[in-house]
């Protein structure tokens, strides 16, 4: 039921179709009804393929090496981690790829739990389509700002978009300072936060890359805002984004296959 025009409504419904109010998550989906589940919870599909994606290619570093306790730098370089000079001469590529590599199993394992987390919340309030941009989005600006601040550093891993999903939820409520729930929202994640940028403090993680991800996705939460009636032209324009958003995310993934191809090419007639 539609909490403000009391129509009854379906409960995959974010807008109302009769007064086109904002539907936030059940309470019934938001409460952890175990100790787990508050670390833990419901998995959807997005949140799975993100995770598949990252162990996919945590694998593929793991091939590369020739080792199962973790990847070697060279390995990660030639795979797609981000560097200025690599960037700057034209595989700008880098700037997406490397948010899909990881640095060893703590790392990956480390990022999945955020993400697992942050992805199933971000999608609820949300919605696929603005959670997808913002994803993508981030690790653009993530990567991008941490090549410009420590340009001769290699730089991988996901904690730029996820730091770009707490951005979204902290832009949340701006605006609407009135309404509770918006506010315990933007509050709990405002402890992720700080939690996070002060992890990002010890040597060997990027504060640039985990701020700047956090920028791009506060940035699409001002834009984007929560979603509207879903036919309107408001939310095919998001829908169209989150199309391109990944087109761009797998023509990334294609050169840098391309680029990987090239080098294996190289290496075996140079034997």
């Amino acid at each position: 039921m539609c909490p403000n025009c009391r129509a009854f409504i379906t409960i995959s419904d974010r807008v109302c179709p009769y007064c086109e109010a904002q539907i936030g998550p059940r309470a019934v989906d938001l409460r952890p009804n175990a100790f787990a589940a508050s670390f833990l919870p419901g998995a959807n599909l997005t949140s799975i393929l993100i995770l598949v994606i990252n162990f996919t290619f945590f694998l593929v570093q793991l091939g590369f090496s020739h080792s199962l306790s973790g990847p070697n730098m060279d390995v990660d370089l030639a795979l797609g981690a981000a560097v200025s000079d690599y960037v700057s001469h034209g595989q700008w590529w880098r700037l997406i790829t490397a948010g899909f590599l990881h640095g060893g199993w703590i790392h990956l394992l480390m990022n999945s739990w955020s993400l697992f987390i942050l992805v199933t919340e971000v999608e609820q309030f949300y919605g696929t389509n603005r959670l997808l941009v913002t994803y993508v989005f981030s690790t653009f600006t993530g990567f991008w700002l941490a090549c410009r601040m420590t340009p001769h550093t290699p730089i991988l891993g996901a904690s730029c978009a996820a730091f770009g999903l707490m951005g979204i939820m902290l832009a949340m409520g701006i605006g609407q300072r009135a309404d509770p729930l918006t506010q315990a929202v933007r509050r709990h994640y405002g402890q992720w936060l700080v939690l996070g940028l002060v992890m990002s403090i010890n040597g060997g993680i990027s504060l640039s890359g985990h701020v700047g991800g956090l920028i791009g996705g506060f940035v699409i939460g001002l834009i984007a805002g929560r979603p509207g009636h879903p036919k309107s032209p408001r939310e095919m324009f998001w829908k169209i984004a989150a199309i391109a958003s990944v087109a761009f995310a797998v023509l990334c993934g294609y050169l840098d296959f391309a680029f990987v191809a090239q080098l294996l090419k190289h290496s075996t007639t140079s034997m």
